[in-house]
This record gives structure tokens, C-alpha cells and sequence, in this order.
């Protein structure tokens, strides 16, 4: 399910009513306890935080003159997603973050290399998102970025 959107409020707005008051709880955890440096923007048809090309010019390798892409939210058909570059790229981070989910929801954890899906909008541990957005900084995920990508 595509969202029509051309700012990250009217696709707030949009998403559907039964999913709209997680979504944007999970929202505001993300953009409340990310470290300063990461800019808020719609990204591929999605809510994004990104590392701005002002901060980091050599941009996105797979999209080159874009910005370093980071986390993104969307709602999808029949989840809501939290795609998560630094889980991708650092297992240690990883390894936190499955340990820690049991901790805050009853939940299985339902998750592909940076996606973590919410089927059960009751079941979202906001609290652990928001811990997991303030473990890297912009800095820390271009050193990462730049280790692993750019050869």
C-alpha cells in the first residue's frame, strides 16, 4: 500500500485510521531520540532520516547526489516497517537489539537484514526503538557506512 504524500505530515495524516495513533507514536519515538545531525525528510515514497548531503557529500552510493539514507518508516499493506541501515551494517547493534526485544514486547520478532515489521500495532515497543535510535550517532553511521560501502 502506497501512500500519496508530499511531506512527512500529509503521510502521517494519511495512513490508515487503524494503524495512525501507533504510527505516530513510533514516529516520535524515532525523531525524538535520534541524535542531532540526521534531517527528516520523505525518502523513496517514505518518512526518512538521512545524513544530508550539507553533512556528507559523497551521498548514497546506490543513488549517488542523495542523501546517506539511515532509518525509514513506512506503512505497508500489512505491517508497519522500521528499516534500520545500522542494524544492517552492524552486528554488534544487531545482537543488542534481539536480545533486548523479548525484554519489551510478547511478541516474536518479525525482521528481514533492516526491517523490523509491526503486525500488532499494540505489540510495538516504543521504548526499545527509541533506545535503539540514540545508539548511533550521524557520525558513528558514516565511519560504519564508510568501512563497509566505500571501498
Amino acid at each position: 500500500m502506497k501512500i500519496e504524500a508530499n511531506s512527512v505530515e500529509e503521510y502521517l495524516n494519511n495512513v490508515p485510521d487503524e494503524r495512525k495513533s501507533a504510527f505516530r507514536k513510533l514516529y516520535e519515538a524515532v525523531s525524538h531520540h535520534l541524535p542531532p545531525g540526521f534531517q527528516e525528510e520523505l525518502s523513496y515514497g517514505i518518512i526518512g532520516w538521512n545524513i544530508p548531503l550539507e553533512t556528507y557529500p559523497a551521498g548514497y552510493h546506490c543513488t549517488p547526489n542523495t542523501p546517506l539514507p539511515f532509518i525509514n518508516l513506512a506503512s505497508q499493506k500489512n505491517f508497519i516497517a522500521l528499516y534500520h541501515m545500522g542494524i544492517y551494517a552492524n552486528p554488534e547493534l544487531l545482537q543488542w537489539f534481539v536480545e533486548e526485544f523479548p525484554k519489551y514486547s510478547n511478541k516474536k520478532l518479525d525482521m528481514g537484514k533492516s526491517c523490523i515489521r509491526f503486525k500488532k500495532m499494540e505489540a510495538i515497543p516504543f521504548e526499545l526503538i527509541a533506545k535503539l535510535c540514540e545508539k548511533m550517532t550521524p557520525e558513528n553511521w558514516i565511519a560504519l557506512y564508510e568501512k563497509l560501502y566505500k571501498k
